[in-house]
């Protein structure tokens, strides 16, 4: 399938799709009609919002392996909980995993996509305007300059972390008794630094090109990789085996990705960048060398992770447990935000291409849907997690050295947690249009700056009398300060959206999640068995979520339920 396939002209050839899953057709036109002036965020013009088809493959694949990656990785905190529980030798695991956390961040979930989609989508639309005409090929150039600059930066950044790993758990845990395990531990982990960097550049790379599988199954191979270390060499290794897997884990994700990435762009010679023709085009294709665009998204996904650095540097005084607790809720808790940005994931090459173009309505149509749609999603997960929460992580965590009593605590944890997830929603949803035009933009960082300075006054205000309750309040408090900002400055300086709307929008649906929540809250205990609980949960809140989305005259609810109406009519 060709890079200038549109659309429209892939519907006609379903076959293609079938055959080949991995690569979707480019997301230039599709069914999305122009929003009527009376329609709320998710319609167009009045009737049932639909993705376009080549989205809906996108995203129903991208969802396969994205639960499947989760599962895993519950899987894999299982093993951790089961051989290590709350203990010091856990929290000096996640002290070190500390490092790939961030990595993963900057380097494959927001940075490193952030900067690269905008800029393979640019060159993408320069080789379609050539017209196949021979000459240089702007997308080989892109790669050409930057991959092997950017192995040799994040060569660099990993042996200097080798070097400095006792200065850095020094800084994010000094509270911990005994630092050695967490030195040793981040030492193993370090390689990430240049694994996690490859592994973005191939992920964004992909998706430029319409290829989602490959990067979709990325975390799928890194947990096997973590589960595999752990079970096969715990005995001998303690919780260093789990840092060992994440190093063969992170290793395992670039093999994911690589027949792809070099099939779909062939490595080329770099081409001197000062001289001639070639190398001014290659300059131009590669906007994400100048610090311009560079630091201002290093700078938000920085602030972004460094909420968990605040976490972790409050929780290292708590007691021995704290920083695990902690994690366990929060990766729990997260499940559904990563669900639902999934959708943005595989839409934000549609509003890059749409912002390269100078497509501003367009990208304004797809940015209120994924708005629309991610929230339902996550707010309906906010709903589960608040009502169910103890069975949730009894069903988990609690064997071996996870106690009743680290499930209770966790739980708390992660009831807490989950009143901020509509916050970090938002905030991976609505920083991709920011830097969809790859120009520079400072006032993500701004938003995410000012929320993280409210995670930390409100943690060192709430931490001494509330442990970890008092951290993960923080947490939500702050995500959902640079949320807010992001909303409201989205439609004056990128995309103009229709701020009031969707502000409107999401508030019907956080209605709908607090009723489901608490109606789950009170009939939870009615079941003694906690899988029996769960069970009786997954139908009892969905329903009442959208049984009170129906009475708010929520958009979203009454277009899905119109929706699952007319599929259910049709397929009799």
């Amino acid at each position: 399938m060709s890079d200038t396939d549109t659309g429209t002209e892939a519907e006609t050839r379903p076959a293609d799709a079938a055959a080949a899953p991995h690569l979707l057709p480019a997301p230039g036109g599709g069914p999305e009609g122009p929003l009527s002036p009376g329609a709320a965020p998710g319609t167009a013009g009045g009737e049932v919002p639909r993705l376009g088809s080549f989205l809906a493959r996108a995203a129903a694949a991208t969802a396969v392996l994205t639960v499947l990656g989760a599962v895993l990785g519950l899987v894999r905190d299982q093993a951790v909980a089961r051989y290590f529980g709350a203990s010091g030798a856990s929290d000096a695991f996640l002290v070190a995993w500390t490092v790939p956390e961030m990595a993963a961040t900057l380097l494959i979930e927001d940075g490193m996509a952030l900067l690269l989609v905008p800029a393979f989508s640019l060159a993408l639309t320069r080789r379609a305007a050539t017209g196949g005409v021979p000459g240089p090929d702007p997308v080989r150039d892109l790669v050409a300059t930057t991959l092997p600059r950017l192995f040799l930066l994040l060569s660099a950044g990993a042996a200097l972390l080798v070097a400095g790993a006792p200065w850095v758990v020094g800084v994010l845990a000094p509270g911990l008794a005994d630092p050695r395990l967490a030195v040793d531990c981040t030492r193993l982990t370090s390689v990430t630094v240049l694994t996690f960097g490859i592994t973005g550049y191939f992920s964004a790379a992909l998706r430029a090109h319409r290829s989602f599988l490959p990067p979709a199954g990325v975390y799928v191979a890194y947990n096997l990789g973590i589960i595999g270390m752990t079970l096969a060499l715990h005995a001998r290794w303690g919780v260093r085996a789990a840092a060992v897997g994440v190093a063969v884990g992170s290793v395992l994700m670039i093999l994911t990705q690589l027949p792809m990435f070099l099939r779909l762009v062939p490595l080329a010679r770099p081409r001197p960048p000062r001289f001639g023709r070639q190398g001014r085009r290659a300059a131009r294709t590669a906007p994400l060398l100048g610090f311009a665009v560079l630091a201002p998204v290093v700078l938000f996904v920085v602030s972004r992770q460094s909420q968990v650095l605040v976490e972790r540097f409050l929780a290292s005084t708590l007691p021995a447990g704290a920083i695990s607790h902690l994690n366990y809720a929060q990766k729990v808790a997260q499940l559904p935000m990563v669900l639902s940005l999934m959708i943005c994931t595989v839409t934000f090459p549609v509003v890059a291409r749409a912002m390269a173009a100078g497509d501003r309505e367009k990208a304004r149509l797809r940015v209120e849907r994924d708005l629309a749609l991610a929230g339902t999603v996550v707010l309906l997960g906010t709903a589960v997690v608040l009502g169910y929460a103890p069975q949730i992580i009894e069903v988990l965590f609690q064997r071996g050295a996870f106690d009743a009593s680290d499930t209770a605590s966790t739980a708390q944890v992660m009831r807490v947690y989950a009143l901020g997830l509509l916050g970090h929603c938002l905030v991976g949803a609505l920083s991709r249009p920011f830097f969809s035009s790859g120009r520079p933009t400072w006032f993500p960082a701004f938003a995410m700056g000012t929320g993280l300075v409210v995670t930390m006054g409100a943690g060192y205000a709430l931490t001494f009398r509330f442990g970890v309750d008092g951290i993960a309040t923080a947490n939500a408090v702050g995500i959902s300060t640079a949320a807010l900002l992001l909303l409201m400055g989205l439609g004056t300086r990128v995309v103009p959206i229709r701020t009031r709307a969707v502000a409107l929008s999401l508030g019907r649906l956080t209605g709908a999640s607090l009723v489901a929540g608490v109606a789950g809250w009170a009939c939870a205990p009615l079941v003694p068995d906690p899988v029996l609980s769960l069970a009786a949960g997954g139908l009892l809140v969905p329903s009442v979520f959208f049984l009170t989305g129906l009475a708010l005259r929520s958009p979203e609810v009454v277009s899905l339920l119109a929706l699952t109406r007319r599929r259910f009519l049709d397929g009799r």
